[in-house]
């Protein structure tokens, strides 16, 4: 069996987009899989999306820390900004997750925002990376549940030789386009056979489909070859140095 999975993103689509086909691939496996969405509250027009995505691709209930979107004041109206949030208050609400689901690995952003450098996309990298620390330390956060280290952090990333067509995609959109070396990656994984979950998934945010500029609407009006490349491959570096026991060395089987 593959090991439990968490991923921990953004916003709502970010998950079906970095991680879609590696937790499709998990659930197909048998293994436990789950969701931290950061932004967007419970009761905002994402989440429902978030929701059918997330059955989809049989990752459970949304769990929404509810923080505010850096560039959608209606995300979370009356909350903090992710990226203004005391940081030790949004790391204690990720590790409450962490303690509680339990996951073997967790899969998130990658340090320069998720090829588009999305503000909140490096703020969900640095609080997960902090928050995978300290949720095996029982010192921190006491009243978050009982410790629990995962073994291993993915971020998903994109390296230079696999931006592809979604250099001139992103970059006719006015967005940025930020790859990493390819001796970044660490983990690339073939996520063809369950391709077809990943993209209804991703279509299940139907308020993004319908957008020019979001990748789920550019994604959506490509031809159908052209999308099932950009989305067929997930690239990941690992984060954590070094195996220890019982560690699984890789996402795939």
């Amino acid at each position: 069996m593959l090991p439990s999975l968490l991923a921990v993103a953004a916003h709502p689509d970010d998950e079906s987009l970095l991680a879609g086909g590696v937790l499709a691939q998990h659930h197909a496996a048998g293994a436990r899989t789950a969701v931290v969405t950061a932004t967007w509250a419970p009761d905002s027009r994402r989440a429902p999306e978030l929701a059918a995505a997330l059955s989809v691709l049989g990752a459970g209930s949304p769990r929404l820390l509810g923080y505010n979107d850096a560039r959608n004041p209606e995300a979370s109206p009356g909350r903090p900004r992710l990226i203004d949030a005391p940081l030790d208050e949004a790391v204690g609400r990720l590790v409450a997750h962490i303690r509680d689901f339990r996951p073997e690995i967790v899969v998130t952003h990658d340090a320069v925002g998720q090829l588009t450098g999305h503000p909140d996309h490096v703020r969900t990298h640095q609080i997960t990376l902090l928050a995978v620390e300290a949720a095996g330390l029982a010192h921190l956060y006491p009243d978050a549940g009982a410790p629990w280290q995962p073994t291993a952090v993915y971020a998903a990333t994109h390296p230079e030789s696999g931006v592809g067509l979604l250099r001139p995609l992103l970059e006719g959109v006015g967005k940025s386009v930020l790859a990493v070396p390819d001796s970044y990656v660490t983990t690339s994984v073939d996520v063809t056979p369950w391709a077809d979950m990943k993209w209804r998934a991703i279509l299940a945010h139907d308020g993004e489909v319908a957008r020019e500029r979001t990748l789920p609407g550019i994604l959506a009006r490509l031809p159908e070859g052209d999308r099932a490349q950009i989305i067929r491959t997930e690239h990941f570096t690992r984060l954590t140095f070094g195996p220890t026991k019982g560690d699984p060395d890789q996402l795939t089987i």
